[in-house]
């Protein structure tokens, strides 16, 4: 009855919104993952459980995890000073830390001032990480919430001074492996990705469209460019919510999905700034926040993140349930954050049957 009403409401979302397919996964706990995959992408490849997505911002998911990895070995701590590791960037300053950084309280914008112009034209990483390094404060740090890119940009170029790698490897061998799940950042993978629909940039149609064209997935940006398939996106948040147990240590595993920002105001603008945005180490924390992507009946401990590629990965640990739900339509009409939360409502209701 509850995968009846799941899917009834999943195929409401596709025809309401006009989202061309979707792929969902959900757990309870140790349970066996249950999955729907409904539809196709924008040229009507069907979605099946091996579809690849490019999952936009639950990279940064990957990128903190990451970083949090090489404070288990020892090699960052949470409190370093940026400029301990990056002295040439511009927002080397007074009060950065690695854990402003992974909770967007540090100070920078939200992108890179150029963004559009870099954009425009064809870039590799190694040109953008030198922009992100060039980027000074909009605003004090631990002043506000300002959920951003650069931040991240920068958190990768730390990872690749210590490890002595670029960051792409650096990820695969830090989280991607040991998750034993299918990603990719930067490189092609061997199979189509699920094209999306409705991307809106005036690069839309082109070789350098966002999202769908080959060099937009060549670029590898350390906050929006993994290519990874349901199974691994929903890996990425259990990953938050101890599984594998030997992946983070409970007590760091802990402090990144407890609130970091106390109650600091922001988030990601426009309607979705708030009064008292809480932040984890990498994880946006549902606390109070109206709108969200987390259905109402989520537990204000509520971990995960949303991308605007189409796509939620989140974890409920009142509940213990995690989900994913990966669209092949762009965010930009608001099913992500309107359609999507009505179709995990039963799989939350049916923990209290």
């Amino acid at each position: 009855m509850e995968n009846q009403s799941i899917e009834s409401l999943a195929r409401e979302t596709m025809q309401k919104f006009e989202v061309p397919g979707l792929a969902i996964l959900y757990q309870r706990g140790d349970a066996d993952i249950e999955s729907l995959f409904l539809g196709t992408d924008a040229t009507g490849k069907p979605v099946t459980r091996d579809s690849l997505f490019i999952v936009a911002s639950l990279t940064k998911l990957a990128t903190a995890l990451s970083v949090l990895r090489l404070m288990e070995a020892n090699e960052i701590a949470l409190d370093d000073a940026l400029e301990k590791f990056l002295p040439d960037a511009r927002a080397a300053q007074s009060g950065v830390t690695v854990r402003t950084l992974l909770c967007h309280i540090s100070g920078l914008p939200q992108d890179l001032p150029n963004e559009h112009e870099l954009y425009g034209v064809a870039k590799t990483w190694d040109e953008i990480k030198g922009e992100c390094l060039k980027v000074a404060l909009e605003r004090a740090p631990r002043t506000r919430v300002l959920y951003g890119n650069v931040g991240y940009g920068l958190l990768a170029l730390i990872v690749e001074r210590v490890t002595h790698k670029n960051f792409m490897d650096a990820l695969r061998e830090l989280v991607l492996q040991p998750l034993n799940m299918e990603g990719y950042l930067g490189d092609e993978p061997p199979r189509a990705v699920m094209q999306l629909a409705d991307v809106r940039s005036r690069h839309g149609g082109t070789d350098i469209e966002p999202y769908n064209s080959r060099y937009y997935r060549a670029l590898g940006l350390p906050w929006s460019g993994l290519i990874t398939d349901a199974g691994g996106a929903l890996k990425l948040v259990r990953a938050f919510a101890g599984e594998p147990k030997n992946f983070l240590a409970d007590a760091l595993r802990r402090e990144a999905i407890s609130n970091q920002t106390d109650a600091l105001p922001g988030g990601y603008g426009g309607r979705f700034d708030y009064p008292v945005a809480q932040w984890g180490l990498g994880t946006d924390l549902k606390g109070d926040k109206k709108p969200h992507w987390t259905p109402p009946n989520a537990s204000a401990r509520t971990f995960g993140h949303a991308g605007a590629s189409g796509c939620v990965a989140w974890h409920d640990p009142q509940e213990n349930i995690s989900w994913t739900i990966l669209g092949t339509r762009t965010a930009d009409n608001a099913w992500l954050v309107r359609g999507a939360p009505k179709i995990v409502e039963p799989i939350l209701e049916s923990a209290h049957e």
